[in-house]
């Protein structure tokens, strides 16, 4: 039971540091580089639908993690999945103190409603995203390595 336990949470985890990454570097440097308002256009449908899922996914993923550090408790490796937990609520904490407010701004735009300064509000949601996804690179890395 703990093993499918450790396979499915490593796995939960795998799979959103992979949507995350390709968020960061494939989604949206192709959003970026198409023409006139269409790059704005699918950030915002993005904002939206990865809104939705992520918060979800992310609660999901530190509750496994928890899970997995109280079962493994005094096993070898508990360290490394109670620092991982404490990664995954960092990334919690970033994404409800500074990404999501601006998602939740940047979801509603529109060519007609959007700010003058929409530009420089992706771009840093963008570089807060980059520091949000090394850490739960992070927190999967150190999940795999307490596998072993």
């Amino acid at each position: 039971m703990l093993n499918a336990l450790q396979v499915i949470t490593t796995v939960v985890v795998g799979v959103m540091v992979g949507v995350e990454f390709s968020v960061a570097f494939v989604i949206n440097p192709i959003l970026n580089a198409l023409p006139e308002d269409s790059g704005q256009l699918g950030r915002a449908h993005g904002g939206r639908m990865l809104g939705a899922v992520m918060p979800v996914w992310y609660i999901t993923s530190l509750i496994l993690v928890a899970v997995w550090a109280i079962a493994r408790w005094h096993h070898h490796g508990t360290g490394l999945v109670v620092t991982s937990a404490a990664l995954l609520i960092l990334s919690v904490i970033m994404s409800i103190l500074l990404l999501v407010p601006i998602n939740n701004r940047g979801k509603t735009w529109t060519p007609d409603n959007r700010p003058a300064d929409w530009k420089q509000q992706m771009n840093l949601w963008d570089r807060l995203h980059y520091v949000r996804v090394a850490v739960i690179i992070a927190a999967f890395a150190l999940l795999v390595t307490a596998l072993t």
